[in-house]
């Protein structure tokens, strides 16, 4: 229990403190007034100020802020902000692309973190090469005239670049023909594959196994990899919010920090149990990879409160010439922050019920 904690917190923290610091650097860069650098939610644990910006560690490993004067159009007090730095301007002071740029960065240096942490998996885990193995006699593969040995490069119009996303895609199947692009021997080729359906298992098959080749990145394939292992994590967050909207997923389905805590302890028990220590830190690298491109992707999208939110209010500032008055900026962003609070809760309490069940 206590390792869980510590590998949650160290794994948790470290995505959210590189969100953090993108808004910070940039604001800085663009002159912008920080008034505080909070790593954690909650009371404050240890803070010191330096460069009139005071950094503070919070009692809760949940989240964190990078907290700019005049944000959501909430002005300091005047002799306030000379305590705080008497340098820079407040966000409001800022120019509409430099706050679009300072607001944009959090999720853009979670995606620098994936992708650097990504680069480390692929130089020490190498790449699981599209490469079909054993085709299952009568299966669709077989009807599609699949072989071993066929390299597969893309499924429908989306590339493949690891077996994994044959898996992935193939388990999301409901039965519909894929189009399968492949080369063998050099030559490319397409196919149509109907996966067909297993009573027993209750979904359908595309009718391989043994598949998947283990390729050693050299030092410029960890790169290459490196950005489809990113890419790969995209897709998977993009097709789970697809589900999630369209109705296919439940709740329990659906994680929030408990549930992100109980994945990194099963996840490190298991692989250590399995494969060793050096494989078990691979595993907990590849959820930094899993959760960094997750606080990006779901931070752009435009729900008020959230980056993506402000995002939104900026565009229109710039399509009007003007800025939203900031006192009904800040009510949508308030009322957005309360809708999440009250989801969090509830993510939480159906963590922990899932957990003591």
């Amino acid at each position: 229990m206590i390792r869980t904690i510590i590998l949650f917190i160290i794994i948790f923290g470290l995505v959210v403190i590189s969100h953090e610091m993108g808004h910070f650097l940039i604001g800085r860069k663009n002159g912008i007034r920080v008034v505080e650098f909070a790593v954690g939610m909650g009371p404050t644990l240890f803070s010191f100020t330096k460069g009139g910006t005071k950094y503070s560690l919070k009692l809760l490993p949940l989240g964190g802020a990078c907290m700019f004067d005049g944000e959501d159009g909430v002005e300091q007090e005047r002799e306030n902000r000379v305590e705080v730095s008497p340098e820079g301007k407040s966000f409001t002071e800022a120019g509409v692309w430099a706050r679009i740029a300072t607001v944009f960065a959090g999720p853009f240096f979670n995606f620098i973190l994936a992708f650097v942490v990504a680069v480390i998996l692929s130089a020490f885990s190498g790449a699981d090469l599209p490469v079909v193995g054993t085709v299952t006699e009568n299966s669709a593969a077989s009807e599609a005239g699949l072989k071993t040995g066929d390299v597969i490069t893309k499924i429908g119009r989306e590339p493949i670049h690891f077996y994994r996303e044959v898996m992935l895609i193939s388990s999301l199947n409901r039965g519909e023909t894929m189009e399968i692009t492949y080369e063998r021997d050099g030559q490319k080729a397409v196919t149509a594959l109907s996966p067909k359906y297993s009573e027993d298992d209750g979904r359908y098959y595309m009718g391989i196994t043994n598949a998947g080749v283990y390729l050693e990145c050299n030092p410029l394939q960890v790169f290459q990899y490196g950005f489809y292992e990113v890419e790969y994590w995209v897709k998977i967050t993009y097709k789970s919010l697809r589900m999630l909207v369209m109705g296919q997923v439940s709740k329990d389905d659906v994680s929030g920090p408990v549930g992100i805590a109980q994945l990194v302890g099963e996840s490190y028990d298991q692989a250590e149990k399995n494969y060793g220590t050096s494989y078990a830190i691979l595993t907990m690298l590849e959820i930094v990879v899993l959760l960094s491109v997750n606080l990006g992707i779901m931070n752009l999208l435009p729900i008020p409160a959230l980056d993506g939110g402000r995002l939104v209010f900026m565009l229109v500032e710039v399509i009007r010439g003007k800025p939203v008055p900031p006192e009904k900026e800040g009510m949508v962003h308030f009322a957005g922050l309360v809708v999440l609070m009250v989801l969090m809760v509830f993510i939480m309490y159906n963590d922990i019920m899932r957990l003591v069940r």
